[in-house]
C-alpha cells in the first residue's frame, strides 16, 4: 500500500490513522477539514519528517479546485485578502430567506428536508465549519497556521428576515463570509455575517454553492465558484488528489505539504476589537419621544457617527425596529456602546450588528 485515503471525518480516530500511515511511510489523502484545521501543524510536521505528503483538495470547497489553484496557479502572487462563502448550509438558509421571504426557522427546516443540513446543524450555522476552512485558506495564502481560538466566529442564527429586507433597501446582501485580509503588518482572520453590495459577484452566490474571492498583487481579483458540498463533488477532489499523487510518485517527485512561503511582512494577528468597519445595526425599542436621541447619544460618546437612520413601523408605545448605518468605527467602541444601549429599559431585544465590507 502506497497511499491511505481518510474520509472518516472528525478528529479521532482519524488523526491516529493518519499518523500511523505516515509513520509507516504512506502518503495520505484526506477531506477532513476539522482535523487539518485543529491538528494540521502536527500532521504536516510528521509528513515532512517521514518525507511524505498530505493531499487535501476536498477539505475546502469540495469540488472547487481552490487548493491546487492557490498553491500552484497563483504561486507568483502575494495575497492581499480572501473572502469566502464556504458553507453550503448557511448559504442555502440565507438564500432561501432572501428569495422566498422565509424566516430563519423556515429556511433551516427546508435545508434539513432536502438533506443540506445535519440533524444538529450548529457547526454550520454558527460558523465553525467556515472557520475550519478559513484556517486552511489562510495557511495557503499567507503561510500562517492560525489556531481556531484566535478566529472571531459569529454565526447566522440571529439574522432575521427583516434584516435581509432592510439590507435590500440599502442595496446590500447578507452572506456568511470567512475573511482573511492583510492590513499593514497585521492579518485579520474572522467569520461572521457580512453585508456586501448586491452588485458584487459574491452576492449572486446562492443555494449550496460556495465561492472564494481572492485578491492578489499581480493577477488582481479571482473568483472560484462551484458546489461546495455533496458526495460527487467531494469525490471529484479526492480522485484529483489521487491522480496527482500517483503521477508524482511515478516521476519520483516529492511535493512537501508545508511548501507555502510565509508572508514575512505579517507580524501579528489583529484582534477583533481593533478592526474598523461600517456597521448595520437594528435595535428593537419602544416608540416614544427621546429614544432615538438617547441611542444616538450613546453611540456618539464612543466616537461612532451615524450615516443614516430609519425608524420602521411607527406605533406609539409599541416595540418597533430602528435601523442605523454607521460611518467607519472601531469594533471595541461599538461593542461598548451596544452594551450600554441594550441595558436601556426602552430597548427590548439584544441589538443586531452586522459588519459592512467593501470587498
Amino acid at each position: 500500500i502506497d497511499i491511505v485515503i481518510e474520509l472518516i471525518g472528525g478528529i479521532h480516530p482519524a488523526k491516529e490513522y493518519i499518523l500511523a500511515a505516515l509513520e509507516k511511510g504512506k502518503y495520505v489523502i484526506t477531506a477532513n477539514k476539522a482535523l487539518l484545521a485543529e491538528e494540521g501543524k502536527e500532521l504536516f510536521s510528521k509528513a515532512m519528517e517521514r518525507g511524505k505528503s498530505i493531499y487535501f483538495e476536498a477539505s475546502c470547497g469540495a469540488g472547487i479546485p481552490i487548493i491546487k489553484s492557490l498553491r500552484e496557479g497563483s504561486v507568483a502572487n502575494k495575497f492581499l485578502s480572501v473572502f469566502g462563502i464556504v458553507n453550503g448550509t448557511s448559504n442555502f438558509v440565507l438564500s432561501q430567506m432572501s428569495s422566498n421571504n422565509w424566516t430563519f426557522e423556515e429556511a433551516l427546516k427546508e435545508a434539513k428536508r432536502r438533506g443540506f443540513a445535519e440533524k444538529n446543524p450548529s457547526l454550520d450555522i454558527e460558523g465553525v465549519d467556515s472557520a475550519h476552512k478559513l484556517i486552511l485558506l489562510t495557511y495557503l495564502c499567507f503561510g500562517r497556521i492560525v489556531n481556531l481560538k484566535d478566529i472571531f466566529i459569529e454565526g447566522i442564527s440571529r439574522i432575521s428576515l427583516s434584516d435581509l429586507n432592510y439590507a435590500h433597501e440599502l442595496g446590500l446582501e447578507i452572506k456568511l463570509l470567512a475573511i482573511a485580509k492583510k492590513e499593514g503588518d497585521e492579518l485579520e482572520v474572522r467569520v461572521h455575517p457580512t453585508l456586501i453590495a448586491q452588485e458584487h459577484l459574491l452576492s449572486s452566490v446562492n443555494g449550496i454553492f460556495n465561492a472564494i474571492y481572492v485578491s492578489c498583487d499581480l493577477v488582481g481579483n479571482i473568483l472560484f465558484y462551484g458546489p461546495g458540498a455533496g458526495q460527487l463533488s467531494a469525490a471529484s477532489a479526492v480522485i484529483s488528489d489521487l491522480v496527482d499523487l500517483t503521477q508524482d510518485i511515478k516521476a519520483g517527485m516529492f511535493k512537501p505539504t508545508m511548501n507555502v512561503v510565509a508572508d514575512a511582512s505579517i507580524k501579528r494577528l489583529r484582534p477583533i476589537d481593533d478592526i474598523e468597519s461600517r456597521y448595520y445595526i437594528r435595535f428593537m425599542a419602544i416608540d416614544k419621544p427621546g429614544v432615538l436621541a438617547t441611542i444616538s447619544g450613546l453611540l456618539g460618546k464612543q466616537g461612532i457617527s451615524i450615516a443614516s437612520v430609519t425608524q420602521k413601523e411607527r406605533k406609539r408605545q409599541a416595540v418597533v425596529p430602528i435601523v442605523m448605518v454607521t460611518q467607519e468605527a472601531k469594533e471595541k467602541n461599538l461593542r461598548i456602546a451596544l452594551g450600554k444601549i441594550d441595558r436601556l429599559k426602552v430597548v427590548r431585544e439584544k441589538s443586531v450588528a452586522i459588519r459592512i465590507e467593501e470587498v
